[in-house]
């Protein structure tokens, strides 16, 4: 071999070498999007199921219900999302089609719909209905069509239905505004081959932000993923960097659940499941309280209103959490003045703003001081994600006999985290960030007396 040719080899080898070392990836090299940190900050949002099966008594419709059968007498969007809100809740997701197929918009696509009920004379919309109501009261808005058809004649065919259901996707897509979140649930598809890709293809076309949801089986086009099951908590500590078959991204997770115990529809005992206050804020604390996002299940009856009982578990629902970490309820926003405007930063209860540890260390601690001993037993602890989760490992410390007690301690922080413990009295506490892959960047440092509600 000449030496120009081995020159050549050699400059090839090391070309290949370099590409193959800037494509490599770490979990710390993985970071957000925009839309996925505008997403998370949301916290908590609601999914509404009401169609045919809340008139039948049934969680899963097989298809052939008569449309005849949806038939409210008093359908009131107006009162979800208001009861949503008082839970606290920012967005509204509407099923607008489950399982069985049958459509609560009159879509050009079949007359499986709203269009042959005698709701409304056939003339009702229920998407738009939903839309304009969860606008209202200040809330983003997202929709819910599930793949799965067990109506249509063309989903036997997979390249027929691929047709129907971009059809579908396209009319709500373009016609309900900007949809906050789009929802790919895979039950019930085993076996069916779905062209996904153009399905968010299609989507990105007229909904770039929007965040597309589905489980770790659609890796590759989901933007936030389930938790896995359906009882509302995160169990383990919380990553949102998620390695696929040596494939990372940055998934952030949604945490589904029922307000009513097993029950995602209206059913005639809906007051004997409905869950207590005390299980909606544990609920709550292990999903928000753990880094992820709570996604609350709510259902109208056949009336097509929420159960009154349902709106007064919400308010209260919602009250209970403004009881506990309410901004007049953080202790940390009673601190010293240190003029510090960076240790401020994380405890002004302005998302905004953020301290940071100093640039290069893996290792940093934010204290917060007291003219006077406080009590505490619970802290909330925020990342900014904006360039990565970078805090693998911390504690939550008390200055008590003259020295720092570790009151909890835990690896992932991630975008909200927060740690209960025994009650302690104390005029200084602080954050130690034991280990982080990158300079730590808190948001938010809030301390909190629950008492005897944990």
């Amino acid at each position: 071999m000449s030496f120009s040719l081995r020159a050549l080899c050699t400059a090839t080898l090391l070309a290949t070498l370099t590409s193959g070392a800037a494509l490599a990836q770490n979990f710390v090299d993985v970071k957000p999007s925009p839309q996925q940190v505008h997403w998370q900050d949301l916290e908590f949002g609601v999914i509404v199921h009401f169609g045919t099966n809340t008139f039948l008594d049934r969680e899963w419709g097989d298809g052939t219900a008569d449309p005849k059968v949806f038939d409210p007498d008093h359908v009131d969007p107006d009162q979800w999302a208001r009861a949503a809100k008082s839970a606290g809740a920012k967005y509204l997701v509407l099923v607008a089609k489950h399982h069985d197929g049958f459509a609560l918009w009159p879509t050009g696509q079949t007359d499986y719909s709203v269009k042959q009920s005698p709701w409304m004379g056939g003339k009702g919309d229920l998407v738009r209905m939903t839309e304009e109501a969860t606008r209202k009261e200040g809330m983003g808005f997202g929709i819910y069509l599930s793949p799965w058809d067990r109506h249509e004649p063309r989903y036997k065919d997979p390249a027929a239905y691929d047709k129907y259901y971009l059809a579908e996707m396209d009319e709500l897509v373009q016609g309900y505004g900007p949809l906050v979140e789009w929802w790919l649930d895979g039950a019930g598809s085993a076996g069916h081959v779905y062209d996904f890709k153009k399905y968010v293809e299609e989507l990105r076309t007229y909904q770039s932000n929007t965040m597309v949801f589905a489980d770790v089986g659609l890796f590759d086009y989901g933007d936030i993923r389930w938790v896995g099951e359906e009882d509302g908590h995160i169990r383990g500590e919380n990553w949102n960097v998620i390695d696929r078959h040596g494939q990372l991204r940055w998934r952030p997770v949604e945490v589904d659940t029922p307000l009513h115990k097993l029950q995602w529809f209206w059913h005639p005992n809906s007051d004997q499941s409905l869950k207590s206050v005390d299980e909606l804020v544990d609920i709550w604390e292990n999903s928000v309280g753990r880094g992820g996002q709570l996604m609350l299940g709510i259902a109208p009856n056949r009336h097509g209103l929420l159960p009154d009982a349902d709106v007064a578990r919400l308010k209260a629902f919602g009250e209970a959490l403004q009881a506990r970490y309410g901004v007049d309820k953080d202790l940390a926003r009673k601190h010293v003045n240190t003029q510090d405007a960076n240790t401020n930063a994380a405890l002004d209860g302005d998302r905004d703003t953020f301290w940071s540890a100093p640039d290069g260390s893996h290792h940093a601690t934010l204290e917060v001081d007291f003219n006077a001993p406080v009590t505490i037993d619970h802290a909330l602890s925020m990342e900014w994600l904006n360039e990565g989760q970078c805090v693998q490992k911390y504690a939550i410390e008390a200055w008590t006999h003259g020295a720092w007690t570790p009151v909890a301690s835990a690896e992932a922080i991630g975008h909200l985290k927060i740690d209960r413990f025994a009650p302690v009295a104390t005029d200084k506490v602080r954050l130690d960030i034991l280990s982080s892959t990158c300079p730590a960047r808190i948001r938010e440092f809030q301390l909190f007396q629950v008492g005897g509600k944990s």
